[in-house]
């Protein structure tokens, strides 16, 4: 064998080692957990024969605790690029087979390096999470590792989407990497988030609490809003991934990309018609008409199981990307409270970071009463809401489907805080608050000195809502551009949006505004 063939001959054996991971065996475990391993999990998540890797042969330089003799070249993560749909992505997927897929040095520094190259290309980064933590061999160069990629995520964010995805334990400051990105996917049942763990917690504060209860994809989906979306094993995750990189642009310059659709922009929507209940305090479904009015009915709704009192998810509208946000009368009867706020006003905040249009449907009668409220900062975290939509300087597009009461009918992208074109349909009721509540502080005294004070109250209950229980004062103050039929509202939302499309509106320049965090 000649020098040259003995050098291509141990070139391969490396490549091939750097592949095997950690070996037949703990490939052999990870898929008995049900999982797949970090190299199959990136040929899933991409087009067929598009991935590129980068730093293949990197290894650990940690000699301490005998771990020079146990050296796996790539040190336990994959990372490189390739295209979903064609166009180019970053990814990082790391392998739970070697070191128990934990972050040293070495492998902190090969994500870092290609959340510079994401960010170079702008291109989104998906991280794909399998990991045991901080590799404790390594001590601070490992937490050094770690701030370095947190440092990244910040300046990524707003710049390029970044998207984590939650397929195995995920712990300690590890966690802190996906609470930064723009969306978070857990697989139920085998990814787990968490700061502490359920021994360290039994320790210091004597609690009891099983991995699962404690940090697992449904306690982050419906608790904590952790999670944006759940899946139910590592395909669906990923087949997740590519059906949101699809809706969204590839950076903050670029706009979402267009597709084609049969369904005609001027599709008659009947079954809106009769949506609304006749009685203003029967609920319904608004996830109903957000499926009726979008392109081939289809909706990708983000944090489906959090804050159920409203929905917030992505469409398309023409062929356009657009985001939605919609308060939701079968929960809470559609009130905003705190967790609902905040997780509106982070989804409106991506949205404008990255150049996709809000479409706001209104039926809310105001902000949740009640102390626990009060205390927990609901003055606050509803300020969230509204800032981010004053902020949002995309077209914003708002339907007033019927309630729309006292402040939280400003911050739901009210014509003041510059909605571009606000329709209501007919059982639209625009006014500080509910016929009942208001003649009971406007006219207290006269149904109390009333000879008949009930027939007086219902009397004037119908006066204030023949003058406020409909759309017309604010239309005819301008706080309306029209209103209209529901069946039409997607034939009159497709023409808006395609009017708005090329929008552009300048604001001081700033640093950054100061959201009240």
């Amino acid at each position: 064998m000649s020098g040259v063939e003995e050098r291509i001959d141990d070139l391969r054996r490396r490549k091939a080692q750097a592949e095997a991971g950690g070996g037949q065996k703990r490939i052999a475990a990870q898929h008995n957990r049900g999982k797949m391993t970090a190299r199959e999990r990136v040929e899933q998540l991409l087009d067929d024969g598009s991935f590129v890797e980068v730093d293949a042969l990197v290894e650990h330089r940690c000699r301490d605790f005998e771990m020079d003799r146990n050296v796996i070249p790539g040190d336990g993560v994959v990372c490189g690029h390739g295209t979903i749909e064609g166009r180019t992505v970053y990814c990082f997927a790391q392998d739970f087979t070697v070191y128990g897929g934990s972050l040293g040095e070495m492998h902190g520094l090969k994500i870092c390096k290609i959340l510079d190259m994401a960010l170079k290309t702008g291109s989104p980064i998906i991280g794909l999470n399998d990991s045991g933590g901080a590799r404790i061999q390594e001590g601070v160069a490992s937490l050094g590792s770690y701030a370095e990629i947190f440092f990244r995520n910040v300046r990524a964010s707003g710049v390029i989407p970044q998207i984590s995805v939650i397929m195995g334990p995920c712990a300690g400051g590890a966690v802190y990497s996906p609470a930064i990105t723009d969306f978070v996917v857990m697989v139920d049942n085998t990814s787990h988030m968490f700061i502490t763990g359920p021994e360290v917690i039994k320790t210091v504060t004597n609690e009891e609490v099983s991995f699962e209860d404690l940090g697992g994809a449904s306690t982050h989906a419906t608790r904590s809003g952790v999670t944006h979306f759940t899946a139910g094993n590592d395909d669906e995750a990923l087949d997740l991934v590519r059906e949101l990189v699809n809706l969204i642009p590839l950076n903050n310059l670029e706009k979402p990309p267009i597709k084609p659709t049969s369904d005609p922009s001027d599709r008659i929507c009947e079954s809106l018609d009769e949506l609304v209940p006749e009685d203003p305090s029967t609920p319904y479904d608004i996830i109903d008409a957000v499926e009726e009015i979008l392109d081939d009915r289809a909706f990708l709704e983000v944090q489906a199981d959090y804050a159920q009192n409203i929905v917030v998810g992505f469409g398309r509208l023409g062929g356009h990307t657009v985001g939605i946000v919609a308060n939701q009368p079968k929960v809470l009867a559609g009130c905003l409270d705190i967790d609902a706020s905040v997780k509106a006003a982070r989804f409106v905040r991506f949205c404008d970071a990255f150049n996709i249009p809000l479409l706001t449907f209104v039926d809310v009668p105001g902000f949740l009463p009640g102390a626990s409220q009060e205390w927990g900062g609901i003055i606050r975290h509803g300020a969230k809401l509204l800032y981010a939509y004053a902020e949002a300087t995309v077209p914003k597009l708002t339907v007033i489907t019927r309630k729309a009461y006292g402040g939280a009918y400003d911050v739901m992208s009210s014509k003041h805080i510059r909605g571009d074109y606000n329709i209501a349909w007919p059982t639209a009721q625009l006014a500080v608050m509910g016929a009942e509540g208001a003649v009971q502080i406007i006219h207290k005294r006269r149904i109390n000195s009333a000879g008949d004070p009930e027939g007086e109250r219902k009397r004037l209950i119908e006066d204030y809502e023949d003058t406020f229980a409909n759309p017309y004062r604010a239309a005819s103050l301008g706080y309306l551009d029209d209103v209209i039929q529901p069946r039409n509202t997607r034939e009159k939302l497709s023409k808006a949006l395609g009017a708005l499309l090329e929008k552009e509106e300048i604001r001081p320049a700033r640093k950054h505004g100061n959201i009240p965090l």
